[in-house]
C-alpha cells in the first residue's frame, strides 16, 4: 500500500503542532503572561537613589495577557499567524518601553531616571523566544515567515522619532555621548586588532601543521590550554612578564608596551582567538576532497597552484566559520579589558558596577551584545555567499 506525499500545508501544520515547537511557543507565552503582572518601570529621583515601581495599566495588562496566550494557541491551530503575533509581541514590548518611560518622566526633573523593570525584560525575553520559534516554522508561504521581523521596523521608527528618549539608558547615552563613541571605537579597535593578529598567526600555522599530525596535536594542545584559563586570570598573568619586558627593552615602552593597558589586552585577545582559527583551519584544509586535489594535479598544477586555486577556496567557507566564532568571542572578552586600563565598552559596565548604577551597566552591555550579533550576522552572511559561489563553481 502506497502513501501520497504530504502537502506543504500539512507539513507545516505537523511541524507547528510538534511537541518541540509547541514547547518553544508555550515557554515564550508563559514568560509574557508572567510579565503582565510584574512592574514595568522604575522611577528614581536620580541615577543612584532608590525609586518607585510602576505596573502596567489594567487595560494593557489584559491586552498583553491575551496576546501572550494567543501566540502558543495560534502555533497549534493557525501556524501562519504565529510569526505575525510573535513579531507584534516583540514590537509591542519596545513600544511600551517608550510609553512607560515617557509616562514615568512626566513632570519630573532632568536628573530623574526612568528604568525598565523586570516585567519589560521578561516580556522581551518571552517575545524573543516566540520570534525564534516562528523562524523555525517551515511555512509554505515565505511572506508569513517574514512577519516575525515586524518588530525591527517598529524599533527603528521608535528610535528615530525619539519615543525612547526618556529611557534612562538613552539619557545616560545623551549625557556621555562623546565618551561612548570613544569607547565603542576602542572596543572595535581591540576586537579587530586581536582578530587580525590571530588570523595572521593562526592561518599560516594552520596551513603548516595541516600536513604534520604531530605538530598539529602540539599546536592545538597549546591553544586548548589557553582557552582553559579564565580571561581575567590571563590578563593578570600577562601583567608581570609584559611589565618586565618593557623595563628591559625601553623601545618597547616607547611603543606603548607595558604591564597594563592595550598591550596585555591585545595579547590575551590574540591568544583566545587562536583556537577557533587554528581548529577550523585544520578541519577545512583536511576536509577538501582528495578527488579535487587529484584532478588539479592531473591538470598539471604545482603544489602552490593547487593550494591557492583549489584547496583554499574550497576550505574558506568552513575556515570563516572559525573566524566568526573568534570574532564573537573577542567582543565579549574585550569588555573585560577595562580592568587593566585598555578601555572599551567595559568602561561603562564596571563604572556601573562600582556605583550600583544599572543604567551605566546597560549602556555598556547592550551595545556589546548588539555588536556581537552584528559581527556574527555579517560573517555568517559572508560564509553563505562564499559557500554558494564555490558551490556553483
Amino acid at each position: 500500500m502506497t502513501t501520497s506525499p504530504l502537502s506543504p500545508q500539512v507539513k507545516s501544520r505537523r511541524l507547528a503542532a510538534s511537541p518541540d515547537v509547541q514547547l518553544i511557543f508555550w515557554l515564550g507565552g508563559v514568560l509574557m503572561l508572567v510579565a503582565c503582572f510584574l512592574p514595568w518601570a522604575l522611577l528614581r529621583p536620580n541615577r543612584l537613589a532608590s525609586g518607585m515601581y510602576m505596573n502596567l495599566p489594567v487595560v494593557w495588562m489584559v491586552l498583553n495577557a491575551l496576546l501572550a496566550l494567543a501566540v502558543p494557541v495560534s502555533a497549534r491551530f493557525l501556524p501562519r499567524l504565529t510569526p505575525l503575533l510573535s513579531g507584534a509581541a516583540l514590537a509591542l514590548g519596545f513600544y511600551l518601553l517608550g510609553a512607560r518611560m515617557t509616562a514615568a518622566m512626566l513632570d519630573q526633573p532632568e536628573i530623574a531616571r526612568a528604568s525598565a523593570s523586570s516585567g519589560l525584560w521578561v516580556w522581551l525575553l518571552g517575545a524573543g523566544i516566540a520570534v525564534y520559534g516562528a523562524s523555525q516554522l517551515a511555512l509554505p508561504e515565505r511572506f508569513w515567515s517574514w512577519l516575525a521581523w515586524l518588530w525591527l521596523p517598529v524599533l527603528i521608527v521608535l528610535a528615530l522619532s525619539g519615543q525612547l528618549a526618556d529611557w534612562s539608558v538613552l539619557r545616560e547615552l545623551d549625557a556621555q555621548q562623546a565618551r561612548f563613541l570613544q569607547e565603542v571605537g576602542q572596543h572595535l579597535k581591540l576586537v579587530l586588532t586581536g582578530l587580525g593578529l590571530a588570523v595572521l598567526i593562526g592561518a599560516p600555522l594552520a596551513v603548516w601543521v595541516s600536513r604534520r599530525p604531530r605538530a598539529a596535536e602540539a599546536v592545538l594542545g597549546f591553544a586548548n590550554g589557553i582557552q582553559t584559563i579564565p580571561s581575567l586570570a590571563l590578563l593578570g598573568l600577562l601583567i608581570a612578564p609584559l611589565g618586565a619586558l618593557a623595563n628591559a627593552l625601553p623601545f618597547l615602552r616607547q611603543l606603548g608596551v607595558s604591564g597594563i593597558g592595550t598591550a596585555p589586552a591585545l595579547t590575551a585577545l590574540t591568544l583566545y582567538a587562536l583556537l577557533p582559527v587554528l581548529r577550523n583551519g585544520l578541519v577545512a584544509l583536511r576536509g577538501v576532497s582528495p578527488g579535487a586535489l587529484d584532478a588539479a594535479r592531473g591538470m598539471g598544477m604545482t603544489d602552490n597552484q593547487r593550494f591557492w586555486r583549489v584547496q583554499l577556496p574550497l576550505a574558506l567557507p568552513v575556515w570563516l566559520s572559525g573566524i566568526r566564532q573568534a570574532a564573537v568571542l573577542l567582543v565579549g572578552v574585550a569588555s573585560i579589558a577595562q580592568l587593566i586600563g585598555a578601555g572599551g565598552l567595559g568602561y561603562f559596565i564596571f563604572s556601573g558596577l562600582q556605583t550600583a548604577a544599572s543604567d551605566l551597566i546597560l549602556l555598556g552591555a547592550i551595545p556589546a551584545a548588539l555588536l556581537a550579533i552584528g559581527v556574527d550576522a555579517l560573517l555568517r552572511g559572508l560564509e553563505v555567499l562564499l559557500t554558494r559561489q564555490w558551490g556553483r563553481a
